[in-house]
């Protein structure tokens, strides 16, 4: 019996870093910023680190190395390089991956993040055999655990229900931090999912593409997402974070720290919550340890480095203002 299996991608992450990268304002780019360098040139780096990264892989980790709970990892890997590292680092972490599958010829998941000195990134991302979950892969029989934390599982949200029906089945809380291609089929497509979860995890622009609103007040967006029963939580990068349940919102402010990094912040900050409410925390104690747990991981570079290894003390979690809204 595991305490807690996460199902998600696991990629070969490659920083690299320069000042060259320049950040440069224009309609042109969905963001309305684009990530430049000058076509042609040799552009000098200051720094490549390489890592491994994925929300499946990530999540793993804060729950083996912060709550020492018992872990496994549910993702597709090719059997290539990429593919046996990323193996090896569970293994050496002491998070079980035989429950996952690996693709005879397959391409890993594999992401170039072109990273400023300030820590803005642009992710050049393929997604390998992870992109593919299929639900006759899942290894169902031996999915003996207590919890499942589910991630972006590029759009198969016929799996997502599948995976819920499954838990409710057998007894297992599901906290869920779906990807954008899930979300993108609304409320009436994931409305059967989220009545069966316990946690459901996303940040304010996903809330929007969630509820079909272009709002930032979360009472809004709570009525139009959350159930009874479903702790619902939003994040707002440097902003803060919201848990709202039953009709009570909270909301944690982070600190103001040096960032080197925003990758893997999300996944720091969900997985670290739900460990906490696994370990019997409060709200307010879950909010605090997720936003430590982010904080550790954006003052490095690479998803899984800056991970808490115990847990924070009071005088730190006191750092991290809680109200209640």
């Amino acid at each position: 019996m595991y305490d807690i299996i996460t199902i998600g991608s696991a990629t070969r992450d490659v920083f690299l870093i320069s000042k060259a990268f320049r950040l440069i304002k224009s309609k042109e780019f969905a963001t309305g910023i684009g990530e430049c360098v000058s076509l042609g040139s040799k552009i000098e780096l200051d720094n490549v680190v390489f890592t491994t990264g994925g929300g499946g892989t990530n999540s793993a980790m804060t729950f083996a190395q912060l709550g020492k709970f018992k872990t496994a990892a549910i993702t597709r890997l090719g059997d290539d390089e990429a593919g046996r590292d990323i193996l090896n680092e569970l293994a050496l972490n002491e998070i079980d991956s035989s429950l996952s599958t690996v693709i005879k010829k397959g391409i890993s998941g594999y992401s170039t993040l072109l990273t400023t000195t300030t820590g803005e990134r642009t992710v050049l991302v393929h997604r390998g055999v992870s992109a593919d979950f299929k639900v006759s892969e899942m290894p169902w029989s031996r999915m003996k655990t207590k919890w499942l934390y589910v991630t972006s599982l590029a759009g198969n949200t016929a799996l997502a229900l599948k995976i819920v029906q499954f838990a409710k089945k057998n007894g297992i809380r599901v906290a869920y931090n779906p990807g954008s291609d899930e979300l993108k089929k609304g409320l009436r497509t994931l409305s059967p999912i989220i009545k069966e979860l316990t946690v459901l995890n996303m940040n304010l622009e996903e809330a929007q593409l969630l509820a079909k609103i272009k709002t930032k007040d979360v009472a809004l967006l709570a009525k139009k997402i959350a159930r009874p029963g479903l702790m619902l939580v939003l994040t707002d990068g440097p902003q803060g974070a919201y848990a709202h349940l039953d009709g009570t919102t909270w909301f944690a402010r982070p600190r103001n720290i040096k960032v080197v990094s925003r990758t893997g912040a999300g996944d720091a900050f969900g997985s670290a919550l739900v460990a906490s409410l696994m370990a019997d925390k409060g709200i307010d104690e879950a909010l605090q340890i997720g936003i430590l747990n982010s904080e550790s991981v954006i003052q490095s570079y690479g998803a899984k480095i800056g991970i808490l290894t115990h847990w924070p003390t009071n005088a730190l979690m006191k750092k991290i203002k809680i109200k209640t809204l």
